[in-house]
């Protein structure tokens, strides 16, 4: 995905369209596509401002952050808590293998029986 386009350029093309030139006349001579001035153009009379819209990526969690922090309490108050187990009570509309991955990513490993454990950082000598 490319770059925005800069506030300079941004700032000229509301400058040009509020004299009444016309869209082709100003892609031309800032070097731009012409959609790129009717885009930013129409963001401007929408929102007032120049500045670019957020970019968003990738999903959306499917356990939030508040919610995480309330299973590794559990898990550490209870660490013989199976997945299941942590699905059910929370009411989670996630797998076992993606709650897993998300438990792996904040340290904790899980063994054969399905309990749950905080990995412990050894220090290096």
């Amino acid at each position: 995905m490319p770059n925005p386009t800069s506030n300079e350029i941004r700032e000229k093309i509301i400058q040009h369209k509020q004299n009444n030139i016309n869209e082709t006349d100003i892609a031309k001579w800032l070097i731009i596509s012409q959609s790129t001035v009717t885009k930013i153009w129409a963001l401007y009379k929408k929102t007032g401002t120049t500045q670019p819209r957020p970019r968003t990526q990738g999903r959306k969690p499917l356990v939030n952050q508040q919610t995480m922090d309330k299973i590794t309490q559990k898990i550490d108050n209870q660490p013989d808590i199976t997945l299941k187990e942590l699905i059910a009570e929370f009411n989670l509309q996630i797998s076992p293998a993606a709650l897993s991955k998300r438990l792996i990513k904040l340290d904790y490993t899980f063994k054969k029986r399905a309990s749950i454990q905080k990995n412990k950082k050894t220090p290096k000598p």
